[in-house]
């Protein structure tokens, strides 16, 4: 929540700078013209998993959760016309903690893991103002592809299950994305850009350990990622 407060702050200080200092004639989009915006990104999770299964047999009551994280972000826009762009929505790796909700065996919360993603996404974006305008509001529609790596154990989870060398695979995914933004003209380079993503991301994450036993379930993540940045149009 404070992470969503900054941004929020950010994004407003952001757009009022580009009112103060927007005075000046600038042209805006044309076909043909790359614009290149980086700033910060923050990934938040709307997660909601199935209930963990232990060797194919369902755990009542527990569930795994996942926590937000902000990095670089960079995206890239190539306007085909005046009004349409292609988008590619690219940063440096997230790095997202997993948590295990074990209630139903009574043993409350715990640590389960780390794992970390990049989230490339390309959207065909449409921008309805006309080319003179400082100020550039902009949808698309895309898709997403997450790949998961560098995916840890936390010692948490094998002290409270009694388990041992424990391994983690989080699988990729494909799914669709929406997205909301606009662009601010400083002058005929510069720009502040704000942008929304809805991704439709889904995976499974699979435990193993050594005794033999196998932890999985089914993880909906579907985050919102916000992002504030400074841009510049080629």
């Amino acid at each position: 929540m404070e992470n969503k407060r900054a941004l929020t702050l950010a994004m407003n200080s952001v757009l009022a700078a580009g009112l103060l200092f927007g005075a000046a004639s600038v042209s805006a989009y044309e076909a043909g013209d790359f614009i290149v915006r980086a700033g910060a990104a923050q990934v938040d999770p709307n997660d909601d998993s199935d209930p963990l299964k232990l060797n194919g047999g369902v755990l009542p009551g527990t569930e795994a959760e996942v926590d937000d994280d902000t990095q670089l972000g960079l995206t890239f826009t190539y306007m085909v016309t005046d009004h349409i762009g292609v988008g590619l929505l690219a940063a440096t790796p997230f790095d997202h903690d997993l948590e295990a909700d074990l209630s139903g065996l009574s043993l409350g919360k715990v640590d389960a893991g780390s794992s970390k993603h990049l989230p490339p996404t390309v959207t065909l974006q449409y921008f309805p103002m006309d080319s003179a305008s400082k100020f550039q509001p902009y949808i698309g529609v895309g898709v997403n592809y997450t790949k998961f790596f560098d995916e840890d154990v936390d010692s948490e989870l094998e002290t409270t299950l009694g388990l041992t060398g424990g391994e983690l695979e989080v699988d990729a995914s494909w799914g669709w994305s929406a997205q909301i933004g606009f662009d601010y003209q400083i002058d005929d380079h510069w720009l502040i850009n704000a942008s929304v993503w809805y991704i439709d991301l889904d995976t499974e994450a699979e435990f193993k350990f050594d005794q033999p036993v196998v932890i999985d379930t089914d993880v909906d993540i579907d985050p919102m990622v916000y992002m504030i940045a400074i841009g510049y149009k080629f």
